[in-house]
């Protein structure tokens, strides 16, 4: 019997991490200073499940959306909302150049395979998500950032079905960290 009840665990825990290996996660994410204001830096494993990537071979269009919540602490009352900004993305394949094109924000870059495209998809690099002033140096603040599929741009018939299908979802947990507003440097020069 308990070899029987260890072998059902067993086969439990391992269906468990199969499940957990096809989605994606922020491994990390920072927020630095620039002299324009404050900038994010993240890296994201995004893992598509084989009917997102069939969509794609397919020419279809996936939409995501990057969402950051930044709050400060607050010891007397509810946490104060500074910022919730999100980051448009987009990935196809082209099927007459045979690549798959990934647009974030205003840079479009193209790979050739879908691993490449997924990396890039997952590399945010100096997203520009505050303007100088906006968090008091020093200060303790608490973010949360996820990445998720925008199931609303899916072509029509496609979106009726993600509405009851989890076959055409998509999203990372949240990643909660917490930082010190670090000092800004001088501005630019102005010309």
């Amino acid at each position: 019997m308990r070899w029987l009840a260890a072998l059902w665990l067993g086969c439990w825990l391992g269906v468990g991490s199969a499940l957990a290996s096809d989605k994606g996660a922020v491994r990390q994410a920072v927020i630095q200073a620039s002299p324009q204001g404050y900038v994010l830096d993240a890296d994201i494993d995004v893992v598509l499940n084989p009917t997102l990537e069939d969509a794609l071979t397919r020419g279809i269009n996936l939409y995501f959306q990057l969402n950051l919540e930044l709050t400060r602490p607050r010891n007397w009352w509810f946490d104060e909302s500074i910022a919730e900004p999100v980051r448009k993305m987009r990935i196809y394949y082209h099927l007459l150049l045979r690549r798959y094109v990934v647009e974030t924000g205003y840079t479009t870059q193209t790979t050739a395979t879908l691993d490449e495209a997924l990396a890039l998809l997952g590399r945010v690099e100096s997203w520009q998500v505050l303007e100088r002033g906006a968090l008091k140096t020093g200060q303790h603040y608490d973010a949360r950032l996820r990445l998720r599929l925008d199931t609303a741009q899916l072509p029509k018939p496609l979106s009726i079905g993600a509405v009851t299908s989890d076959k055409w979802e998509f999203s990372t947990p949240w990643y909660d960290w917490s930082f010190e507003a670090p000092a800004l440097p001088a501005p630019p020069p102005l010309p």
